[in-house]
């Protein structure tokens, strides 16, 4: 059953039980007038009159003007007037101010309740988006309308592409079109109807618009709290990492599929650990490009306030933030910095690690988040249980055939250079030991100096290699701290690439060993 038809039944119900007051939440005013219309039209035994602003009093079913005094003092004193000689009657309030709190409005709206429940008859409903004074809520019963879900977004919007057909040219398959809804999901019903019209009216609508959705609905729902979005693009491209690839390549389908009516949930997110510069957090915006949906970064960084109860708050309206832009994909990058737990006195962190655990548990929402780690022994062991990401991945450096594909991509990107065969095979050999950023960094510098110089003829073959001659990498000014990486992510975590058995440097005899004279 869709939201809109269970706000729908328990109104119902609560009419049924002449409940005295009945307040509606809903940040959906006219889909909740258009629902009351349906109350009214299907239950012809009981009046229903609306009061707002602009209309004044009103009788909803058949339509008709009831008054042209358009106060709200009218409406109320009008009620108390049918709620004394008419039974079952109903008065339905929009555009009501000054209620959240103990004020005058609110208290004479809470005995004209009073006296409706009197009488045993009568019932007053209040559509609002904003809270409700106590005194006055605790008369009656509350019924919510959220914003719109994918199946209701999917009918309206086939809809309108059923219309539309055969006037101009529209190539949506039935599933871009509820990929379509999937993405506008987080939107009210008018916002997502505006959007799809919007691209109908530049004359025909291509596979191509689904990405644009994403971009119409950043402009609705604007700033975020705490997520912000990140652009991608074909630049966005990561060298080797070859298993991570085939697995991101089985779970892209689970992404697009309609999930709703199977027991599978959306893939959840990986967790990406390893040697710095190796390709984690370029792998984030990879992973949009190619799944060609939206990126936002969670900033750990803007989330932790200063005040007890601040961090956590600003936490989880980022991870209701992230749910309403889904499809998407988060990036966390470096999430050890925040959720350590070491030398946290206040437990804020742990709060917040609980948090992270429930969301990520019991959130449905299409949200693929991609954390980065550089030392992960520093995280709580609860994150790193199965179940909470989809797969931990370790990300080491390159191996030789690995390093060829990343050489050959760089220099096309900053050169656009075919490396000749020869001089491929001796980078391969020079660059043991480096990271893919150490090889980005190297071609990078070879593309300055030519700017520089006002040249576009690629350097000889022994230029070339003085450019990564000149390189130090991770590997040389840090060993110790690689291997202490290696042996962590050797038995905790899935390779990310695909690589030969290493030798253990640092492993001790299986016992003690005898020397022979």
């Amino acid at each position: 059953m869709s939201d809109y038809a269970e706000t729908m039944r328990s109104i119902k119900q609560y009419l049924s039980a002449r409940v005295p007051l009945i307040v509606v939440k809903s940040q959906e005013r006219s889909r909740v007038k258009e629902m009351m219309k349906e109350i009214a039209a299907s239950l012809r035994v009981m009046p229903f009159y609306g009061y707002s602003r602009t209309e004044g009093l009103f009788q909803i079913q058949p339509y008709s003007v009831i008054a042209d005094d358009a106060s709200l003092q009218t409406a109320i004193d009008q009620a108390r007037n049918q709620f004394k000689s008419v039974d079952n009657v109903n008065f339905v309030f929009e555009d009501i101010d000054d209620i959240a709190s103990d004020t005058p409005t609110a208290r004479e709206l809470a005995a004209t309740v009073l006296l409706a429940e009197q009488h045993h008859q009568g019932c007053i409903i209040l559509m609002t988006d904003k809270p409700v004074w106590s005194g006055l809520s605790m008369l009656g019963m509350l019924a919510e309308l959220d914003l719109p879900n994918t199946e209701e977004i999917l009918v309206e919007i086939a809809g309108i592409i059923n219309m539309h057909q055969g006037i101009i040219p529209i190539s949506w398959s039935p599933e871009e079109v509820h990929q379509a809804a999937e993405i506008l999901t987080g939107v009210s019903l008018i916002q997502a109807v505006n959007i799809v019209t919007t691209l109908i009216a530049k004359g025909q609508v291509t596979s191509d618009d689904i990405s644009e959705l994403s971009k119409y609905k950043d402009r609705i729902i604007g700033s975020l709290a705490g997520i912000e979005r990140v652009k991608v693009s074909s630049k966005n491209q990561v060298g080797g990492l070859r298993n991570l690839r085939k697995w991101l390549d089985t779970r892209e389908e689970l992404m697009r599929a309609d999930l709703s009516a199977s027991a599978v949930r959306p893939p959840r997110g990986i967790l990406l650990c390893g040697v710095p510069g190796c390709g984690k957090s370029l792998s984030a915006k990879a992973i949009a490009h190619r799944w060609k949906l939206p990126l936002y970064r969670l900033d750990m960084s803007a989330v932790l306030g200063m005040y007890v109860g601040q961090s956590e708050a600003q936490f989880k309206e980022a991870l209701e933030a992230a749910d309403k832009v889904a499809p998407c994909i988060l990036w966390v990058d470096e999430i050890e910095k925040a959720l350590s737990g070491s030398n946290d006195s206040t437990g804020v962190q742990r709060r917040i690690i609980g948090q992270f655990l429930y969301w990520l548990q019991e959130s449905t929402s299409k949200v693929f988040m991609v954390a980065t780690a550089n030392d992960v022994r520093s995280l709580p062991p609860e994150l790193l249980r199965k179940g909470r990401f989809d797969e931990v991945f370790f990300v080491d450096l390159p191996e030789a055939d690995e390093r060829a594909e990343i050489l050959r991509m760089y220099f096309t990107r900053y050169l656009d250079f075919d490396l000749p065969p020869d001089l491929q095979d001796d980078l391969v050999e020079m660059t043991e030991g480096f990271s893919g950023s150490d090889i980005d960094a190297s071609v990078n510098d070879i593309a300055i100096t030519m700017l520089a110089t006002h040249t576009t003829t690629v350097p000889g073959d022994t230029q070339i290699k003085q450019f990564f001659a000149n390189v130090v990498p991770y590997s040389r000014t840090n060993p110790e701290d690689l291997m202490d990486i290696r042996e962590w992510g050797a038995s905790r975590a899935v390779p990310a690439g695909v690589h030969k058995q290493r030798p253990t440097e640092s492993a001790s005899p299986a016992g003690r060993q005898v020397v022979f004279l």
